[in-house]
């Protein structure tokens, strides 16, 4: 398996204006204004790797970091936050939350990624974790808490390598291929189960009412669709605590001018329950009996 980046410190790998390169060179993330999260596994050199491309011909640019869907200012928990409590309340980094909340009579409370603060949550024993990327809690208007609902971003795990494509980019920026590919297997062995799993959490708590949101690529729904066998599989739902909501995203077809960034447009919003993808994740599509048997015989005897 090959491919490239195809999206570099914000900016499409081909671009080679000043903004391009000035992002690059100061190792700096558009997208939240400080230095790229995202690093090398084997010394941790920032990676600045947004999106990657298979060298096959008509496949899409997948995002590869979760921090490219908080583009337009995290408009992805403004867009949630408004559909889990129905009103757009601003959002506000954890504490602070409570004084503008009496003061706007209501406010919305956000935890994770440098907002507000990590929330102690027990340790689990064994495999599993109960922690999510975002938590919105709605305060109303006299600072308490009165519902809150969780967000789990997920964007899809690269395989090989793309270190040199990487330093080909900031070298010359020149657009290499590397040995680096998609990890699909992810899908099924550790994204549905972590849905699942979170998703039932989340059903036990008396001020959870909306469920989980799962935050995607288009790319990583459409697999995810797949393994659990399609929509009709995965019946719409209204809000309640067992619900999933998939919520996907992609790149806009419009045509961007050198020194631009790319924008996202949110591609589809799908509401089950945890019920029904257990259901469907659980659920076997055997083959015909004897299929052992049949392939031991076409190759003995032809």
């Amino acid at each position: 398996m090959s491919g490239y980046i195809s999206e570099f410190f914000g900016y499409r790998a081909e671009d080679k204006t000043d903004a391009a390169l000035k992002a690059a060179a100061s190792r700096v993330c558009p997208f939240i204004g400080s230095q790229c999260k995202k690093t090398l596994s084997r010394d941790g050199t920032v990676a600045g790797v947004c999106a990657i491309k298979q060298k096959t011909k008509g496949t899409p640019s997948v995002i590869c970091c979760p921090i490219r869907l908080y583009s337009d200012d995290y408009k992805l928990l403004k867009m949630i936050s408004a559909n889990a409590f129905q009103k757009n309340f601003n959002l506000y980094a954890g504490r602070v939350s409570i004084e503008m909340a009496k003061k706007e009579n209501g406010a919305i409370a956000v935890f994770g990624h440098g907002w507000g603060g990590e929330l102690r949550l027990p340790q689990r024993e064994g495999t599993g974790s109960y922690f999510v990327d975002w938590v919105l809690a709605r305060l109303d208007g006299n600072g308490e808490l009165a519902e809150f609902t969780a967000i789990e971003v997920q964007t899809i795990d690269t395989t090989g390598n793309y270190r040199t494509a990487r330093e080909e980019l900031l070298k010359r920026r020149a657009v290499i291929v590397d040995t680096v590919g998609f990890n699909w297997e992810n899908v099924s062995k550790r994204i549905i189960p972590q849905i699942i799993y979170k998703g039932q959490v989340l059903q036990r708590e008396e001020l959870c009412r909306t469920g989980l949101y799962f935050v995607c690529p288009n790319p990583i729904f459409e697999r995810v669709l797949r393994r659990l066998g399609g929509k009709e599989r995965l019946p719409k739902f209204p809000a309640q605590p067992a619900s999933i909501h998939f919520v996907s995203y992609d790149y806009t077809d419009a045509e961007i001018s050198d020194g631009s960034i790319r924008p996202l447009d949110l591609i589809e919003k799908h509401s089950t329950t945890v019920y029904k993808i257990q259901e469907a994740f659980s659920a076997l599509n055997l083959p015909e009996g004897n299929v052992y048997r049949d392939a031991i015989m076409r190759s003995l005897y032809n």
